[in-house]
Formats: C-alpha cells, sequence, structure tokens
C-alpha cells in the first residue's frame, strides 16, 4: 500500500487575510442590505412603526415637553392618500390631543414642539370602513400626514388659562353685569 502525496503550493504571504477580509465583507454588505429592507415596513414610507401599528418618520426634532393626551397644540398639516390625492390641508389650527383619530392622536404625542413627522395611518387607527369628506377618503384607506407642532400648551397650562379668562370676564363687569364705562378709576374719567 503506497501513500500518495499531493504537494500543496505555498500561498503568497497575506493571501489567507484578503480571503477572510472577502468573507467578512460580504457578511456585512449581505446584513447591510437585510436591515435595509425591514427599514421601510409602512405602507407610505414610514420607517419606524408603533405597537399599534402607526407608522412614522422624523423629519425634523423638536424641543420642549413631550406632548400628552388632553394637551392642545397648534398644527400645520397635509393629508393625503397613499395615491398621492391631497384631502385636506391647513396651517395654525388648535387641536386637543385625543379629539382627533386615533392614529393621529398617537403620532402627536410621539411629538415636540416645532418637530415634523410624516404619519403614516393604516385604516384601523383613521377612518376605519368609513367614507368621509364626501368621498375624499374612500373607506379602508391608509392616511398619509406631513405634521409640524407649531406650539403646545400642556393640559395643565391650558387649564390655567382658561381659569384666568374667566377671572378677567368675571371682574371687568360693571354694575348691572354691564362692563364699567367709567374707566378703571371710575366716575366717568380715567385718572380720577
Amino acid at each position: 500500500m503506497s501513500n500518495t502525496a499531493v504537494p500543496i503550493l505555498p500561498v503568497e504571504k497575506g493571501t489567507l487575510a484578503k480571503l477572510w477580509g472577502g468573507v467578512a465583507l460580504a457578511v456585512l454588505i449581505a446584513g447591510g442590505l437585510a436591515w435595509a429592507g425591514t427599514g421601510s415596513s409602512s405602507p407610505g414610507g414610514c420607517v419606524n412603526t408603533t405597537a399599534s401599528g402607526l407608522g412614522w418618520t422624523q423629519i425634523k426634532a423638536g424641543d420642549g415637553n413631550a406632548i400628552a393626551e388632553g394637551d392642545a397644540v397648534l398644527v400645520n398639516y397635509k393629508g393625503t392618500l397613499l395615491d398621492g390625492k391631497q384631502f385636506d390641508a391647513a396651517q395654525q389650527v388648535p387641536m386637543q390631543v385625543g379629539g382627533t383619530v386615533k392614529g393621529f392622536s398617537e403620532g402627536l404625542m410621539l411629538m415636540k414642539k416645532g418637530s415634523s413627522f410624516k404619519l403614516c395611518i393604516p385604516p384601523e387607527l383613521g377612518y376605519g370602513k368609513e367614507a368621509v369628506g364626501g368621498g375624499k377618503i374612500p373607506a379602508n384607506s391608509t392616511l398619509l400626514f406631513d405634521v409640524e407642532i407649531a406650539d403646545h400648551r400642556t393640559f395643565a397650562e391650558v387649564q390655567a388659562m382658561q381659569m384666568q379668562q374667566q377671572m378677567m370676564q368675571q371682574g371687568g363687569a360693571g354694575p348691572g353685569g354691564a362692563p364699567g364705562a367709567d374707566g378703571p378709576h371710575g366716575g366717568g374719567a380715567p385718572g380720577r
């Protein structure tokens, strides 16, 4: 019985390192492509998705306190359908968070004053099986919103402002409940 040995040719110095480097690079590229493929899981191009299914992408960071249900916000927004058809847009609209469709309220609570977000609201967080807006929004529509928070007031701040306004209205009434016509000092002429 005879053993035949096949001689192995010597490998150039650094070839093995290049081979392993190429394998590592291929693994990194494949992992990056797989990760990028999961980034836009929401219809409409939103990058992030909440547990409820709301899609969102932060366009511009804001500052200040987080927005909570019951707070008041001043909002600039544009709403479109998946096909790009615009169904609504407005500037400087006051809203109470929690007083809008579920997905829009949830999206507002992800934001801060000065921030801009894209919201992708699936039908179950929007109008569901109802067609609304005189046919502008068909049943089972995904709603896309570009939203900017122009101003934000907490629920406590809104209550304090309402209380102050009520006190001013009650304190400014003259005899018989009519506003005083004789100025802040009484007697008909200011400064007496």
